[in-house]
C-alpha cells in the first residue's frame, strides 16, 4: 500500500521552497491563461483555425514555464518528474496544433481533451507534495477544472466550434485564476516569512 508523501520530510520541503521561489513562473501561467480565455470570448465567432492558433500559442507558452520551473528544482538537486511531464505535453500539444491547423473540430476536441486529461492528473498527483499553506488547495483546483473540462469534451466530442470555444475560454479563465492566487500564496513563502511579512518585504 503506497503512503501519501510527508509534507514534513526534506525532500518535499525542498520542493515546496523551490516551488515558492519559482512562483513567478505559476503567476505568468496563469496570466496566459487568462488572456487566453479573454481572447475567446471576445472573438465568440472565431474560426476553427484561430481557435487552433491560439491554443498552440497558449499551450506551448504554459508548457515552457512548466519546463523552465522543473529545470531550476532540478539544479538543486530535486526530481521535479511531473512538473516536467505537464510542461512537454503542454509543448507537445501546442506543436501538434500548430503542426497541423487545418485540423478538424473533432481532431482538435480529442486533443484538448487528451491535454486537460492528463493535465489534471498530473496536477494532482503533486497537490500531495505540496503544503496546505502553500496552497494546496488551488492546485488542487486547478487539477480538478483540467479533469472536468476534458470529461465534458470526452462526452460531447461532437460540439460546435462556438460551444468549443465558450467551454476552451470559461475554463482558462478558471484555470489562470487558480494559478495566479497559488501564485500569490507560494510567493508569500518564498522568504520562510510569515504570509503577512513576505507579501510586504519586511526583513
Amino acid at each position: 500500500m503506497t503512503s501519501i508523501p510527508s509534507t514534513d520530510n526534506p525532500k518535499t520541503e525542498a520542493m515546496n521552497d523551490m516551488l515558492a521561489n519559482n512562483w513567478w513562473a505559476v503567476a505568468l501561467r496563469g496570466v496566459v491563461a487568462i488572456l487566453f480565455g479573454i481572447a475567446a470570448f471576445a472573438m465568440p465567432m472565431v474560426t476553427m483555425l484561430s481557435l487552433v492558433v491560439v491554443f498552440a500559442a497558449f499551450s506551448f507558452v504554459d508548457g515552457v514555464f512548466g519546463i523552465i520551473a522543473a529545470v531550476r528544482g532540478a539544479r538543486k538537486g530535486e526530481r521535479w518528474v511531473w512538473l516536467l511531464l505537464n510542461g512537454i505535453l503542454g509543448v507537445a500539444a501546442g506543436a501538434v496544433a500548430i503542426l497541423y491547423p487545418d485540423i478538424t473540430v473533432l481532431a482538435f476536441v480529442i486533443l484538448v481533451a487528451a491535454w486537460a486529461l492528463i493535465s489534471g492528473t498530473f496536477m494532482l498527483i503533486s497537490v500531495y507534495r505540496l503544503k496546505i499553506d502553500h496552497g494546496r488547495l488551488w492546485l488542487a483546483i486547478g487539477g480538478i477544472a483540467n479533469i472536468v473540462f476534458g470529461i465534458l469534451l470526452v462526452i460531447s466530442p461532437f460540439i460546435g466550434a462556438l460551444v468549443l470555444t465558450f467551454w476552451t475560454g470559461a475554463h482558462a479563465l478558471v484555470l489562470g485564476g487558480t494559478l495566479l492566487v497559488l501564485a500569490y500564496r507560494l510567493r508569500s513563502h518564498r522568504t520562510g516569512l510569515p504570509s503577512n511579512l513576505a507579501t510586504s518585504g519586511a526583513a
